[in-house]
């Protein structure tokens, strides 16, 4: 759908009459690939969220970032983005070594800054990003998709409150027919790359961190990733045991085979079981039933959506949220990086 300028304004004068705010939130966005995309289109329908600018440096990006949304300002270069004034929140979206100087650019300016994971693969300039963050105060929270989700909302509380027993083990599966996906084709080259890339890091990451968020943090006690000899391509085959709260972890994950894609993170207790799956859908198993669902699949992806940006935007305004900070995000990474060096 095509949207004007007028049509930006309108829903936005629209929405703050209905929710019974006045102030929205002005966010840049850096990075137009996928995941920018993406998020620009649930911005754009957020009551209190509005994409002020954009920029890119891939022209066939913009441009179709222009077809879509006619009235949305494209910068020349990330500096005009990061220098718009009024503007609020910067979302970084770019591939991942240039996650942190953009963060810094963005904090440089006085805005809050919500990124893209993996947050960096350089632990050290990780740590200094998180030690400016906690001296200067600044707002800053990382993108995992399942951080406002019921399913992790579900997988806590069962923890908390002994619904499915004490734990006894977590099964996290994975399943690509290729990778990268083909509707990541437009990311570029360091998705497939080892050096970046990869799906431990781009999809795996997003259970571990349910994983930690839930459980603590993990010790890899075994990991052997499948690499291409070509030493540049990305992992293959995955197989990997880890310990979380003192519960044991298995994961398998693989390209190519005979299964779809498909996803799955299942919590085994002593009185039953809990399971995220294909990202939002979720249900449960008591020891003397079958699994029950726990709402749609369509339906949770929503509600951890709209969730997701609400907390957004009480990141921006310094209110208290539920969004992975960097240091939560870097502890997620150390366990990933741990994984793919192997052991």
């Amino acid at each position: 759908m095509r949207q004007s300028q007028a049509d930006f304004v309108d829903r936005g004068r629209h929405s703050d009459k209905l929710s019974g705010v006045s102030e929205r939130k002005e966010i840049g966005v850096i990075g137009l690939g996928v995941m920018g995309q993406r998020m620009l289109a649930r911005l754009v329908e957020h009551p209190r969220a509005r994409v002020l600018v954009a920029w890119d440096p891939n022209p066939a990006a913009v441009a179709e970032v222009q077809q879509r949304y006619p009235g949305l300002r494209l910068a020349a270069a990330p500096a005009e983005v990061i220098g718009t004034p009024a503007l609020d929140c910067l979302y970084v979206a770019s591939p991942p070594a240039s996650h942190l100087a953009y963060a810094h650019q963005g904090f440089d300016a006085g805005l809050a800054v919500f990124c893209e994971k993996p947050l960096t693969v350089d632990f050290a300039a990780g740590r200094k990003a998180i030690a400016r963050i906690e001296a200067e105060r600044r707002r800053a929270a990382v993108n995992f998709s399942l951080a406002s989700s019921p399913g992790l909302a579900a997988m806590t509380a069962a923890i908390t409150e002994g619904s499915v027993g004490e734990p006894k083990r977590v099964e996290i599966e994975l399943a690509f027919d290729q990778w990268p996906r083909t509707w990541q084709s437009a990311a570029g080259r360091w998705l497939a790359q080892r050096a970046e890339g990869g799906f431990t890091r781009e999809v795996l990451s997003h259970f571990v961190f349910v994983l930690q968020r839930a459980l603590g943090q993990a010790t890899v006690e075994e990991a052997k990733p499948d690499y291409p000899a070509d030493g540049v391509g990305s992992e293959r085959a995955l197989t990997a045991r880890l310990s979380a709260g003192g519960v044991p972890v298995t994961i398998e994950a693989r390209v190519g085979g005979s299964h779809p894609d498909f996803n799955r993170m299942t919590l085994v207790g002593s009185a039953g079981a809990i399971e995220i799956h294909e990202w939002f859908g979720l249900r449960r198993r008591r020891n003397d039933g079958g699994w029950v669902p726990a709402g749609r699949a369509q339906g949770n992806r929503q509600i951890g959506q709209a969730a997701q940006l609400d907390q957004l935007v009480a990141m921006i305004e310094g209110r208290a949220h539920t969004l992975p900070s960097f240091a939560e995000a870097l502890l997620v990474q150390e366990t990933i990086e741990a994984i793919l060096k192997g052991r």
